[in-house]
């Protein structure tokens, strides 16, 4: 074999490898094209989906503060029968205001309207406005859904049923405040009328 033989084997198996070389940087770069658009392709789907998890109306637990009010009203009008210390802390008060007050030569029957009548009085007052609160927050809960949006105005019966029972309790503690303010159930305290005490006639 010649050398020009050589030189033309060897040039054709240069052009050869040189074209396995192209073939082959042209596939790597396909694939590297291939692998960077699915990368791409993730990342549109991942931020799809979170626009759609932002844009998604938020469900709120469904009377939940019609709920709240409810037992609210219920505890208000428990507070209205049995009493509570903003009652006591106003009766007492009361109590020692109109001793400051008091004359020392005060009778007997002011002496117990000061200690015992305008402190009672005050209690009933205050328990028939927490009596008179329970009816108002449990109606409105009760009248909510006349007013609410078409679809959105059901309630549980668990929150019917805790309204209604502070529409029961409301009302039966503005009750027992308005007998209590009127001395219904028990009459004011009355001295004993001159000539009937314990000296009488000695």
């Amino acid at each position: 074999m010649t050398a020009t033989a050589r030189t033309q084997t060897d040039k054709a198996a240069d052009e050869i490898a040189a074209e396995e070389t192209e073939e082959t940087k042209k596939s790597e770069a396909a694939d590297g094209a291939a692998e960077a658009a699915a990368d791409t392709d993730e990342l549109t789907d991942a931020d799809d989906d979170a626009d759609v998890l932002d844009q998604a109306p938020r469900v709120s637990s469904p009377g939940a503060g019609a709920g709240a009010a409810a037992v609210v009203s219920t505890v208000l009008g428990l507070a209205a029968l049995t009493g509570t210390w903003v009652s006591d802390v106003f009766a007492e008060r009361r109590r020692i205001v109109g001793q400051l007050g008091m004359e020392q030569t005060a009778g007997p029957a002011e002496q117990i309207s000061t200690m015992y009548g305008d402190p009672w009085h005050l209690t009933a007052l205050v328990n028939g406005g927490f009596a008179l609160l329970a009816l108002v927050v449990a109606a409105v809960v009760l009248a909510r859904p006349a007013f609410a949006a078409p679809g959105a105005g059901h309630q549980p019966g668990w929150v019917r049923s805790f309204a209604w029972a502070g529409i029961a309790l409301g009302a039966l503690g503005l009750l027992v405040s308005a007998g209590m303010y009127f001395d219904v159930f028990a009459s004011m305290p009355t001295p004993p009328t001159a000539g009937t005490g314990a000296g009488a006639g000695q």
